[in-house]
């Protein structure tokens, strides 16, 4: 076998790794994998750089961050054993979590047809009269989940209707499009927002002060429930998908997310869950209604018509729709 048999492209490394030339070049964007050059300039990966790609990719296989592995890597013996540890106990917490997961699933499959897998709640989690624009109706929310999305064109009075959400569930926050990326004082806090911001570049997010300015909010401790407007201003596409699916592997039992968004990135209606629900803010200002993700349901296309890929989203960032004064 020639030397030249063991030096490998980008493509045909990522090939016998098993991972994308993505994330391959994200590996080298961190520092953690240098490829030799030719005398072109071509990235080549030869056995040393090899041997050393599949430890990152083993690691993160395992779901460890590429921050963590950056330092097991580093030799850190002491900090890379306290990194294993908690990362063991993660797993364990999700195992359980699972466990519990499956359980209601063949509870629902024993009971499906019957009222138990389709009755709902008769008292609201929430209840308050709507705001400007409409006309002081009474609006009910019967089941919060996990992740809520609030969608609606431009002047269905959606961003108001976060904001009195906010303003009436118990120890709920409103997060609005002035956001910044300050350096957080809490060292604990500062520490999840580097884990999540790692596990997201990981996955092919951009770093960017839109997308730190957004974790900061999402890490904080405090509010029982968190209202984000517009979750997707300043995020790529990438890190839209990278994000929105960070949320969803979120433990059972995280606060309640209501997302106001415009983006099919954050809003694939396909990809939704079970513990996810969807309002929708009508452009005739009739009173906001809960909609099923499925094709057929009310309001499912009045739905589908708000959302946007993220570069068509941008063409209106920032644009508000024309009201009357209110007096």
């Amino acid at each position: 076998m020639t030397s030249s048999a063991l030096l490998l492209s980008p493509s045909a490394a990522a090939r016998r790794l098993g991972i994308s030339t993505k994330a391959l070049r994200v590996y080298e964007q961190r520092g953690l994998v240098r490829p030799t050059r030719t005398a072109t300039g071509w990235r080549i990966y030869g056995p040393e750089e090899m041997a050393r790609a599949e430890q990152i990719a083993s690691l993160r296989r395992l779901g460890l961050g590429l921050a963590e592995i950056g330092r097991a890597l580093a030799n850190d013996r002491s900090s890379f054993a306290r990194v294993l540890a908690a990362h063991q106990a993660t797993l364990q917490a999700q195992a359980h979590d699972l466990a519990q997961t499956i359980a209601r699933v063949q509870e629902l499959r024993t009971g499906l047809g019957g009222d138990k897998a389709k009755r709902r709640s008769t008292t609201p989690n929430v209840a308050f009269d709507l705001p400007w624009p409409w006309g002081g109706e009474r609006f009910e929310l019967h089941d919060i989940r996990a992740l809520n999305f609030i969608i609606g064109p431009l002047g269905s009075g959606k961003t108001r209707f976060a904001k009195r959400l906010a303003e009436t569930l118990p120890g709920a926050a409103f997060a609005g499009l002035d956001r910044a990326a300050d350096e957080p004082a809490d060292p604990a806090h500062a520490a999840r927002i580097a884990r999540t911001l790692d596990r997201l570049v990981g996955a092919g997010a951009t770093e960017s002060a839109a997308l730190a300015a957004l974790l900061a909010i999402i890490e904080a401790d405090g509010p029982e429930t968190l209202v984000v407007d517009m979750v997707e201003q300043g995020l790529d596409r990438a890190t839209q998908e990278a994000l929105i699916a960070d949320l969803r592997r979120r433990p059972a039992g995280s606060r309640p997310l209501f997302l106001l968004t415009r983006s099919s990135s954050i809003l694939d209606m396909a990809a939704m869950g079970p513990d996810e629900a969807i309002i929708l803010c009508p452009a005739n200002h009739s009173p906001p209604v809960p909609v099923a993700p499925h094709p057929g349901a009310p309001g499912y296309e009045a739905v589908a018509t708000c959302l946007a890929p993220p570069h068509v989203r941008a063409r209106t960032q920032g644009v508000i729709a024309w009201r009357p004064e209110v007096a």
